[in-house]
């Protein structure tokens, strides 16, 4: 299988994502706290989560980034390689526009601590230094406050808000749209 290669380093974390990240990225997800609010999935039942199904998950990541569909990363602290959370980025448009979506996760128990600044603040330079976008976009709940505080903390702008824009919670709902591009 053909694979592409993308990540990142900064003071305190690592970002990417392989499949020999298994048992760190199990302990993350295990680790989790309850939920703190209807964004925040809280605990989740890993135990179908086997290696090998992650090692499945890890494949199926490098086709979509081979694709140029989305790359999947996840973040690790650099000192002990503690799963800290993810990041993805989808592509929406290439040709004349270089046009992708950002998402990022992190998990519950690591909240405070500054790694969601540091790690999406490098996460936009992975967007526009190796994949080459030249606009990013956030899509984000209007009710989610730690999304949009942690959107502007890092110079993602408010655009708009898009009505009835994506289909969760079984319902159409709004998102408020955040954009950064290339310098």
């Amino acid at each position: 299988m053909e694979t592409f290669t993308v990540g990142s380093e900064t003071d305190r974390l690592v970002i990417k994502l392989e499949k020999r990240d298994y048992e760190s990225w199990l302990h993350g997800f295990e680790s989790r706290l309850p939920s703190k609010h209807r964004h925040d999935e809280g605990q989740i039942d890993m135990s179908e989560c086997t290696k090998e199904w992650f090692g499945e998950l890890v494949e199926k990541h490098q086709q979509l980034a081979v694709e140029d569909t989305a790359y999947v990363l996840g973040i690790f602290q650099k000192e002990d390689h503690t799963h800290v959370g993810m990041i993805d980025f989808s592509t929406l448009v290439r040709y004349d526009f270089q046009w992708g979506r950002i998402g990022y996760a992190l998990h519950n128990q690591h909240w405070q601590k500054g790694f969601g600044k540091e790690a999406i603040a490098e996460a936009l330079q992975i967007a526009f230094h190796q994949l080459n976008y030249h606009r990013i976009e956030a899509h984000i709940n209007l009710d989610n406050s730690p999304s949009i505080k942690l959107a502007e903390s890092i110079g993602l702008e408010y655009e708009c808000t898009r009505k009835g824009f994506i289909h969760e919670f079984g319902e159409w709902t709004d998102n408020l749209i955040y954009y950064k591009n290339a310098e």
